[in-house]
């Protein structure tokens, strides 16, 4: 059984999480992210824990994924949904519970904050491994849609 170690992300993180943020957003979405844009927008988050945090899930001393989390304030619910984004593991850390490991350390990390009252996360519509994993894990889909208008 493989030993998956995870960490809160420090500002040294901060190149893989940018190029791993990079390679996800090709691998899902065909899309290229500008590497000075997201290299400071991971390490504005680190500095500025209000924001959220990363994750880290180490196997030995090779990192084998990151994941980050932002929070969403819910009037209903008088309670914070905790958003998972930005998750990747390294190609060949994948299907070894990486991903798993992580998302129990964000329900474990939740438990000292009673103000979280759930989980959420988006996955591209077409990422069907994902959306199995995530299932498997006890999450569902909402009957939500999202839409954005971009700045």
């Amino acid at each position: 059984m493989t030993t998956i170690n995870i960490r809160q992300a420090t500002v040294a993180d901060t190149t893989i999480i940018s190029d791993w943020n990079r390679a996800m957003a090709w691998e899902t979405e065909k899309k290229q992210l500008a590497p000075e844009t997201i290299s400071r927008g991971v390490e504005r988050l680190i500095n500025k824990p209000e924001y959220g945090f990363y994750l880290i899930a180490e196997i030995g001393d090779d990192i084998a994924g990151t994941l980050m989390v932002t929070t969403e304030w819910s009037d209903w619910r008088d309670g914070l949904f905790w958003w998972i984004q930005s998750v990747y593991v390294a190609p060949h850390h994948r299907r070894k519970g990486v991903y798993r490991a992580m998302y129990n350390e964000v329900k474990s990390l939740a438990a000292n904050h009673p103000d979280v009252c759930g989980y959420r996360l988006y996955v591209e519509k077409d990422n069907t491994v994902a959306q199995a994993t995530y299932k498997q894990l006890g999450m569902h889909e909402t009957d939500y849609l999202l839409f954005e208008d971009m700045r």
